[in-house]
């Protein structure tokens, strides 16, 4: 199984790559976790629901049929540590590739949504996009060490 976090916009320089990558590299092997960054659509197009279409039909262009897709907007469930814990142990057990979505600054549209298998919601809060990839991959690394026993949960 793999854990792949795909995201609207380039961000791989600064202290929020830095923070992301310091939780990637802790993922085991065997439970890889990796980011795909799908340019965003802003140089385009100036009219915003025609951002967020050129956005999310270059994000399916990396979602397989056979995929469990996440797709993280403020309308989804929230999970506790323990929630999210428990439904990556059911992640793993289904054997299937999940993709995380995080979509531009216009969202995400009703083909991603209709998509997702799940919706994720982080808070209720609007957060910046490069700080939601540290969220997501500290939480999920959280959440794997919960299921090791790993001393981190508690920390």
């Amino acid at each position: 199984m793999k854990l792949t976090l795909l995201a609207i916009g380039k961000h791989n320089k600064g202290w929020q790559f830095e923070g992301f990558c310091e939780y990637q590299k802790r993922f085991p092997k065997q439970l890889a976790f990796t980011l795909k960054e799908v340019p965003s659509a802003n140089h385009k197009a100036s009219n915003p629901e025609t951002i967020k279409t050129l956005e999310c039909e270059a994000l399916l262009k990396h979602i397989k049929p056979t995929d469990h897709v996440i797709a993280l907007d403020a309308r989804g469930k929230a999970h506790s540590t323990e929630q999210l814990s428990q439904r990556l142990q059911q992640w793993q057990q289904g054997g299937k590739n999940c993709i995380f979505v995080i979509g531009g600054a216009e969202g995400l549209t009703k083909e991603i949504l209709s998509r997702a298998n799940e919706t994720w919601s982080l808070s209720n809060l609007t957060l910046p996009h490069p700080l939601v990839r540290i969220i997501v991959a500290e939480q999920l690394y959280r959440a794997k060490s919960l299921l090791d026993g790993h001393p981190y949960h508690r920390a």
